[in-house]
């Protein structure tokens, strides 16, 4: 049987949107986290917006569609078909879209000013790969602060995130201000609420031995120096950050007053010095190269420090 020249054009189609996914794939193989679709359930885990609105009928700029609620592995970051499979769905939405038939609307999440496909993935890749610049979308729109680029991997948006909470955090409490330290960083969302609480549990303890409560800036400058400051030392003295890639100073700090607290319930008095130590037995990388080349540097440094 003949085949007609629409059938022949979208064969074609898809032929080429799979190339550019290969391409594209050999492109990034030393970072594919830049060639892969955000999946909304993530974005979702990472910024836990607080309601959603329904926005009705909207035109939406296709550049805009970053991610997928269902189908993000199917599709690659440009929203090209990633395996041949989907060729036959994929050829009839091309198809409709050569003969001029109008397709119902696609549905679609809109968070941080971008958005992702809830339905119609394949009509978001046939319009990207066919140069479309807008689409109709029927959007819910969910709520949050931070800014997504559409370029952004999952890691970006965790560390946008982080600095968000940052920038919240110091304005708060004016932590930079009070201690002239601006370096309490994190690797991951949710710990400078963590923070806040163990200042406010800090305050609570100094309070019980005074007649008038103490102003909660005073509470922040004494637990950064009786409480804070000691685990970093320790952590520092004991090359701590070397057994765990990629965290902060500060994450082991959160990370070693909770398994003290956890050691002191289990045994009773039990020095911090010794807790941190444990934890990093337990929970480092074990045997860290790096760790063992950092403490000679170290060493070295303080021996010759002494003899200047």
């Amino acid at each position: 049987m003949e085949i007609d020249s629409v059938t022949l054009q979208a064969q074609a189609d898809f032929s080429r949107a799979r190339g550019k996914a290969v391409l594209s794939q050999i492109q990034h193989f030393l970072n594919t986290d830049r060639n892969r679709l955000l999946s909304f359930n993530d974005v979702k885990d990472i910024l836990k917006p607080k309601n959603e609105v329904y926005r009705g009928s909207q035109v939406v700029p296709i550049k805009m569609i970053v991610g997928s609620e269902g189908r993000y592995h199917d599709f690659n970051k440009y929203f090209l078909p990633k395996a041949e499979h989907m060729r036959y769905r994929w050829q009839r939405v091309d198809e409709a879209h050569i003969k001029d038939i109008i397709l119902p609307a696609i549905q679609l999440y809109e968070i941080g000013g971008v958005y992702f496909v809830r339905d119609g993935n394949h009509r978001v890749s046939v319009a990207k790969t066919q140069g479309v610049e807008f689409i109709d979308a029927v959007v819910t729109s969910l709520a949050t602060e931070i800014n997504i680029k559409p370029s952004m991997t999952t890691d970006e948006l965790r560390e946008a995130l982080v600095s968000y909470e940052k920038n919240i955090f110091y304005e708060k409490t004016k932590f930079g201000e009070l201690t002239n330290c601006m370096d309490l960083n994190f690797s991951v969302p949710g710990r400078y609420d963590v923070i806040y609480n163990h200042i406010l549990v800090h305050k609570y303890y100094l309070n019980e031995s005074l007649e008038e409560e103490i102003p909660f800036s005073d509470a922040l400058v004494s637990w950064f120096n009786n409480v804070y400051n000691p685990v970093i030392t320790i952590i520092r003295e004991q090359w701590l950050l070397a057994n765990f890639a990629g965290r902060t100073e500060a994450d082991l700090y959160v990370w070693i007053i909770k398994h003290w607290d956890f050691l002191k319930k289990k045994y009773g008095t039990y020095s911090l010095a010794k807790a941190a130590g444990d934890f990093s037995k337990k929970y480092g990388q074990k045997g860290s190269l790096f760790r063992y080349i950092a403490m000679f540097a170290g060493k070295i440094f303080r021996t010759n420090k002494g003899r200047a």
